[in-house]
C-alpha cells in the first residue's frame, strides 16, 4: 500500500515548527523539503492518518504557517 502524497508551500521561517508538529503527533507523516525549493515541503501520509493530517494542515494554513497545500499523485509509485 502506498501513502497519499501532498505538497505544500510554507512560510519558510516556520518550517521547523511545521515539521515538529507532525513529528510530535505520532509521526503521522514523513515530510521533507523539496530539493530545488526550500519553501515547498512534500508529505507522505499513511491512509489511516489522512483525515488527521488534513485537520492539522487546515489549522496551520488558517494561522499562516502553511500558505497552500494540495494532494498530488504519489511521485514514488
Amino acid at each position: 500500500m502506498y501513502c497519499h502524497y501532498y505538497q505544500a508551500q510554507v512560510n519558510v521561517p516556520y518550517t521547523w515548527f511545521i515539521t515538529g508538529v507532525f513529528r510530535n503527533e505520532n509521526n503521522i507523516v514523513f515530510e521533507r523539503a523539496m530539493k530545488d525549493d526550500s519553501s515547498r515541503l512534500e508529505f507522505f501520509v499513511a491512509p489511516d492518518y489522512e483525515d488527521l493530517f488534513l485537520v492539522i494542515m487546515q489549522y496551520l494554513q488558517k494561522n499562516g504557517y502553511v500558505l497552500n497545500f494540495e494532494k498530488k499523485e504519489n511521485r514514488l509509485i
